[in-house]
């Protein structure tokens, strides 16, 4: 029985994820997007993704940012990182391969507008009125002013033909549909204090922009069970196990 047991809290201990991510993802017409938050080596991270299988034609098909709410403020976090996870392209040139780091176009604020109500913070590749110089990571300027400005950097979709698409979309450099982000969270910090997430497309407040709901099969597919559901199961089956060894 006991070398049982052993063998049940060892595939817990395996299975047993040192926090749960949380998933936010979203659509309307032919845009998509996805955001997914979690806790990695004490950091948060936050991947945001360009979902989307339509080719990206025009720049309000360009996912440029992500606002969500945070209870308790925008101030418990602090830019550590951002880091393009597909290639940045110039029409069909590549101009920055995957894994570069893109913090100098990319900014995380609090965020206060009436445009956005229920949301206090943003990341973003574009100023959208809201974000400054002082507001990007850490890393070079790689394109255009030093503040977050225009399309540079924001996100093509899944589905894009690089070839194709109007003036700003085969001039502007733009990530393949993908980037994560570190940011530094302050003491006490828990992933149900975010909520209230939107995307927003193109270079203004007034384009595009769509609600994310929770667990809606982001990258990844969803959010990752709880910690305590997983011990629960594993109890439950080692219950189990004693229970039909004491029957035999």
């Amino acid at each position: 029985m006991l070398r049982m047991a052993s063998v049940v809290l060892a595939a817990m201990a395996v299975a047993l994820p040192a926090s749960a991510s949380v998933s936010f993802s979203g659509s309307s017409g032919s845009r998509a997007a996805a955001v997914t938050f979690d806790i990695v080596a004490g950091k948060l991270q936050v991947k945001l993704d360009n979902t989307s299988t339509n080719d990206v034609l025009v720049p309000i098909d360009v996912l440029t940012a992500v606002f969500f709410n945070l209870s308790g403020g925008a101030g418990q976090l602090a830019r550590f990182s951002a880091t393009a996870d597909g290639g940045t392209y110039q029409g069909t040139t590549l101009v920055n391969p995957a894994g570069t780091v893109v913090g100098g176009e990319w900014a995380y604020a609090a965020v206060s507008s009436g445009s956005l109500p229920g949301v206090n913070a943003g990341i973003s590749s574009s100023g959208l009125g809201l974000f400054g110089p002082g507001d990007v990571f850490p890393g070079a300027n790689l394109s255009g002013p030093a503040d977050p400005n225009g399309l540079q950097y924001g996100l093509t979709s899944v589905g894009d033909n690089k070839a194709t698409g109007n003036t700003p979309i085969l001039t502007e450099p733009l990530t393949n549909h993908s980037v994560t982000f570190l940011l530094t969270p302050g003491a006490g910090f828990s992933l149900t204090q975010i909520s209230n997430v939107f995307f927003q497309y193109g270079t203004a407040l007034t384009e595009p922009r769509f609600p994310g709901g929770e667990g809606g099969g982001g990258p990844g597919g969803g959010n990752t069970p709880e910690p305590a559901t997983l011990a629960l199961l594993g109890f439950g089956l080692l219950a189990g196990a004693v229970a039909r060894r004491k029957r035999t």
